[in-house]
């Protein structure tokens, strides 16, 4: 499937508010309703939409419920291998404090993006990752005290 024109404003509409009604969606893209519904549908079935969630302020929920910690990880492996990497990518991605995991080059092997209740959490995370792991060679660790831009939006370009 090769999307049209049509398509991208949808796309570009439900990352702005993917709560906005069919009938405001289809306004948006200059289309009927019944389109929209329709090709919406086939942005889903063809994966170009994988899910349509709220996102909520994590400061705030934090705030609400005691504390946060977000941290930025870089872990290098000590043996290279695909397989090796592919056991510490398991592991990591399997974690619930793990945000974000990604393969990076050159440099250390992963980046994390974490997020903890407190400190504490973050050394039994932090014990549980990188310390029992026999193949971690070195984590370095970057502690947030601010985020200044947060952005959840794909870049479309057309054509």
């Amino acid at each position: 499937m090769k999307p049209d024109d049509t398509d991208w404003a949808l796309l570009a509409a439900l990352q702005h508010d993917a709560a906005q009604s069919n009938q405001a969606l289809a306004e948006r893209a200059g289309i009927s309703p019944p389109t929209a519904l329709r090709r919406v549908r086939r942005l889903h079935d063809e994966g170009l939409i994988s899910a349509q969630v709220a996102l909520l302020d994590e400061d705030r929920v934090a705030a609400l419920q005691g504390h946060g910690l977000t941290a930025i990880v870089e872990v290098t492996l000590d043996r290279q291998g695909a397989e090796h990497q592919d056991a510490f990518e398991r592991r990591a991605v399997a974690d619930d404090a793990v945000r974000q995991c990604y393969r990076v080059a050159p440099g250390p092997d992963f980046v994390l993006l974490l997020r903890v209740p407190d400190m504490p959490a973050y050394q039994r995370l932090a014990e549980r990752l990188f310390t029992q792991d026999a193949n971690v060679r070195n984590v370095r660790a970057f502690f947030s005290v601010k985020r200044a831009k947060f952005e959840t939006q794909v870049p479309l370009v057309r054509g």
